[in-house]
């Protein structure tokens, strides 16, 4: 599967949380509601997907374009800005004030964050970039998401060396955590290759 292809099933997902997040329950309907289940799942899956991008996807906006180190650099920022609402929402608990408010602009950002990379960069990236080298790219994504980090870590650098070496070290504590708690059964599937 192709790089953007894997990305834009990702951002279909995530889209879809942020559905149906969207205006969820606040106070006690928020605790029965199933909102911490379904927010967990959206922080798992923003969590890798920002750290495989980090890793591959913006190193090669980089490279690949003239602007790419200006669309890359604003990419990440919005991203850094994403994993600190993630954040709040991973330390919260529904029917918290700061909960509801970190999930209000989080579903905010994230659409605008998605809208950027899909309207933005990706039509950049696409137009210089070999069917060839996408469907490399799209490997590696795909290979990467597999132990990616399950939680934001916004204290960690985006720099892609660091992401790869203390990412990968976040990533292996996350997923022990994620079995010890029984986290993992709240994993995103993966996009599926067709």
């Amino acid at each position: 599967m192709d790089a953007l292809t894997f990305l834009r099933q990702d951002h279909k997902s995530v889209l879809g949380m942020l559905e149906v997040l969207d205006g969820a329950p606040t106070g006690s309907g928020a605790e029965q509601s199933g909102l911490a289940t379904m927010v967990t799942n959206l922080v798992i899956a923003e969590s890798q997907h920002e750290a495989i991008e980090q890793q591959i996807f913006w190193p090669a906006v980089r490279d690949a374009l003239d602007d790419g180190d200006e669309l890359a650099d604003e990419a990440i920022e919005q991203e850094q800005a994403g994993k600190e609402l993630l954040q709040k929402l991973e330390d919260g608990q529904p029917g918290e004030t700061e909960y509801h408010d970190a999930l209000r602009e989080f579903v905010k950002v994230g659409r605008e964050h998605i809208a950027y990379e899909e309207d933005v960069v990706w039509p950049k990236f696409e137009a210089v970039v070999s069917r060839e080298e996408l469907e490399k790219l799209g490997t590696k994504l795909e290979q990467a998401k597999k132990i990616a980090p399950t939680r934001p870590h916004p204290d960690t650098p985006s720099n892609p060396a660091v992401q790869k070496t203390m990412g990968a070290a976040a990533a292996i504590v996350d997923h022990v955590r994620d079995a010890a708690t029984g986290r993992e059964k709240d994993n995103p599937p993966d996009p599926q290759i067709h």
